[in-house]
């Protein structure tokens, strides 16, 4: 077997193999033999169809099959021999293929970059530290009455906070666009579900009365067509709606616990204990977030764009996932340019931290992945039986554990890295910082 091998690009690789004919050739015999012994053919014995005769009917596809497989394990010795870590499936193509001629193929392809790890003692992160007090669990349950609110008709202008029901239509310059019209809209005043100042332009409006308001689309708006555009929306009030928040009782507390029967104090310390949980994880969310970008900030990594693809794939299923996409969903109707920074992102940490994980030979710790498997236990009614069928399902158990090594990982890195504590208040800790979710 030849092999000669050349980088077409940084990743990039030309691998263009040479197998001799022998080779095909007495592959192709001993599966002709091989047949010869099992094919039905009528007019023939079992057992005794003339190689002939099998080589005629059978000949082509059997040289093709054979070719099939001296391709894929020639492939394999190659890039063994090469030192070569493909990433992704390479293409083929077959360059010489004529019976009783050498085999020659090409296969193009990329290698996964060499990484050493380095910078972690340049990383600076900010851990927040902040304190549940009563104001906080105070503000918590008035968001629990919110979300419990009951609205009811009235007949008076809308007010900041009412809900309405409205017909809308947006033009710009005279004509409708796309996502501007809509009829029986409900809309809750203040909520900024629409665009700004167009909730404020319907304060003051009465059920029947009609409205047009001028409003511009914020230049980051996800439309390239209307961001930063000037447009006029026509408004039509449908009904006017106030909100009632419900009363903090027995019955309201039933909502939120799954005891018989909760006193106050009991429902305040269960909501404390939700905002711990809460708090820990915002912290812990976020120092991740700032060691990861301080490892992206001290390496840069080539990715091989099979990587991305794949991890863009991977993305696209999890979105159809949570969406609730049926099998008719094709999710190559989600654009590729979706997900390319988040999956770039994710590659090339992956690429990383793996390399780290190799270097510093990190295993997840049995321990702390029960203690884990434990804390995510608890909010459920019966935490033991969770804990069980996390150790009963294997995909499962193996999503806990990754999670826990990148956490060890994260650690590993701390301890090199130059972390400032900065107090805060519970409001600010568990605010997603305006960059995270790129």
């Amino acid at each position: 077997m030849q092999v000669s091998v050349e980088t077409t690009s940084g990743l990039g690789r030309r691998l263009t193999v040479g197998v001799p004919a022998d080779t095909i050739d007495t592959a192709v015999d001993q599966k002709l033999k091989d047949a010869a012994k099992q094919v039905r053919i009528d007019g023939f014995r079992p057992g005794k169809v003339p190689l002939k005769e099998v080589r005629r009917r059978f000949g082509k596809s059997i040289r093709e099959e054979v070719i099939g497989e001296v391709v894929s394990n020639s492939f394999y010795d190659a890039v063994t021999k090469e030192s070569l870590s493909p990433a992704g499936y390479p293409s083929i193509e077959r360059t010489k293929d004529q019976p009783g001629q050498d085999l020659e193929f090409v296969a193009t392809f990329e290698v996964y970059p060499e990484v050493t790890v380095q910078g972690l003692d340049n990383i600076s992160v900010v851990r927040p530290v902040a304190e549940i007090n009563e104001t906080d669990i105070d503000n918590m349950i008035e968001r629990l009455r919110e979300q419990r609110a009951a609205f009811e008709e009235v007949d008076r202008a809308a007010e900041q906070g009412d809900q309405v029901n409205i017909n809308f239509l947006g033009t710009k310059d005279g004509e409708a666009f796309e996502g501007g019209t809509a009829d029986g809209q409900n809309l809750v005043l203040g909520s900024g579900q629409m665009i700004p100042g167009f909730e404020d332009g319907i304060i003051g409006m009465s059920k029947g009365e009609e409205k047009v308001i001028d409003v511009t689309f914020p230049e980051d708006y996800h439309s390239e067509e209307l961001k930063g555009q000037a447009v006029q929306f026509k408004i039509t009030v449908n009904k006017v709606e106030s909100k009632t928040l419900p009363e903090v009782n027995e019955e309201f507390i039933k909502n939120f616990t799954q005891k018989a029967e909760t006193s106050m104090d009991e429902f305040r310390a269960e909501i404390r204990n939700n905002m711990e949980r809460e708090l820990k994880n915002a912290i812990k969310n976020r120092v991740k977030k700032e060691v990861m970008d301080g490892v992206l900030e001290n390496n840069d990594v080539e990715v091989p764009k099979a990587l991305i693809d794949s991890e863009i794939d991977r993305q696209r299923q999890q979105m159809m996932q949570q969406f609730g996409g049926g099998q008719n969903f094709d999710m190559n109707m989600l654009p590729a340019e979706l997900f390319e920074g988040q999956a770039t992102r994710a590659v090339k940490l992956a690429l990383v931290l793996g390399e780290l994980i190799k270097e510093k030979e990190v295993k997840a710790d049995a321990e702390r992945v029960r203690s884990t498997i434990e804390e995510m236990a608890q909010p459920y009614e019966n935490p033991e039986q969770v804990v069980s069928w996390y150790y009963e399902n294997q995909q499962m158990l193996q999503q806990v554990e990754a999670m826990v090594l990148e956490d060890q990982v994260v650690d590993l890195i701390l301890e090199q890295a130059t972390v400032a504590e900065q107090e805060m208040s519970y409001e600010e800790a568990v605010k997603q910082p305006q960059n995270e979710a790129e």
